[in-house]
C-alpha cells in the first residue's frame, strides 16, 4: 500500500478564491473551473451547494475532478492531463491511495492548529478499485469498461485530453468531513511534519503545490489522522 497526494481545488489563480476551512476543521470543496469546452452540460458555480460567495463567476461551468459522491458526483473518478502528475499517478495500483489536498482560506476565528491565513489541507482520498487507466489505453477499452469513467470532467470534455483516469472503490474512497493539515499553524507555506518527515517532499519551496509521495506506514498513518480530528497532527 503506498499513496500520492496532488493539489485540486480552487486557488486564487482559478477562480480568483479557495475554497474556505471554518474553525471546526470542516471546509468546503470547490472546483476549479473548466477551461475547455465540454460535448455534454456541466455544472456552474451556481449549481454548487455551497456556502461561499460565489456570484462573481456564478455562470462558468467548473471542472468537477475529482469526483466525489458526497457532493453531487456520480462516481469516485479523477482524470489529469498534466505530466506531473498524470507521471506518478499512473505507477499506482490497485488497492493503492489517491490522497486530495487543497489550498483553503481560513475562516472565522482559526483553531490553534490552523494557520491564520490559509492553508494546505488533505481534504479526501480514493483507494483505487483498478489499476490506473492512461489515455492510450482508455480509448482502447470495451464500452462497458469506458463506461465507469463517463461522469469524469475530462471524458464530458470535447476532446478527450486525459492522459491518466483513475477510479475510487466506493468502500474505500470518500470526501472527509475535516481536513488533515500539511501546513503548521505559523502559516501556509510553512510545511508540518506530515510533509517534512513522512512523505517525499521536503517542504521547500512551493511544496503545496507538488505531488507528495507515502510509503506505506506514512499511509496508514494518514489515514488514521482523517478518522481523527484536525488537531490530532499537533498532539
Amino acid at each position: 500500500m503506498r499513496a500520492i497526494a496532488i493539489n485540486v481545488g480552487a486557488n486564487t489563480n482559478e477562480p480568483g478564491f479557495r475554497g474556505p476551512l471554518f474553525p471546526d476543521g470542516t471546509f468546503e470543496y470547490i472546483p476549479i473551473p473548466e477551461a475547455k469546452p465540454t460535448a455534454e452540460p456541466v455544472p456552474t458555480y451556481a449549481d454548487l451547494d455551497v456556502d461561499t460567495d460565489v456570484s462573481g463567476v456564478a455562470d462558468r461551468p467548473v471542472h468537477f475532478d475529482p469526483e466525489f459522491p458526497e457532493v453531487g458526483g456520480e462516481r469516485y473518478t479523477y482524470g489529469d492531463e498534466h505530466g506531473v502528475k498524470a507521471g506518478p499517478l499512473s505507477e499506482l495500483s490497485a488497492g493503492d491511495y489517491l490522497l486530495f489536498y487543497a489550498t483553503l482560506s481560513t475562516t472565522g476565528e482559526p483553531p490553534d492548529w490552523a494557520p491564520p491565513q490559509w492553508g494546505a489541507h488533505v481534504i479526501g482520498h480514493f483507494r483505487l478499485a483498478r489499476d490506473p487507466v492512461t489515455g492510450e489505453s482508455y480509448r482502447d477499452l470495451p464500452a462497458e469498461e469506458r463506461a465507469v469513467f463517463d461522469s469524469n470532467a475530462h471524458v464530458k470534455r470535447a476532446d478527450f485530453d486525459a492522459r491518466v483516469l483513475l477510479l475510487g472503490d466506493p468502500d474505500g474512497s470518500r470526501l472527509y468531513e475535516t481536513v488533515v493539515p500539511l501546513s503548521a499553524p505559523a502559516g501556509g507555506t510553512d510545511a508540518n511534519w506530515l510533509v517534512t518527515e513522512r512523505s517525499s517532499d521536503s517542504g521547500k519551496g512551493p511544496w503545496w503545490r507538488r505531488p507528495m509521495r507515502f510509503d506505506a506506514d506514512a499511509t496508514a498513518e494518514l489515514l488514521d489522522f482523517a478518522d481523527d480530528y484536525p488537531g490530532a497532527v499537533f498532539d
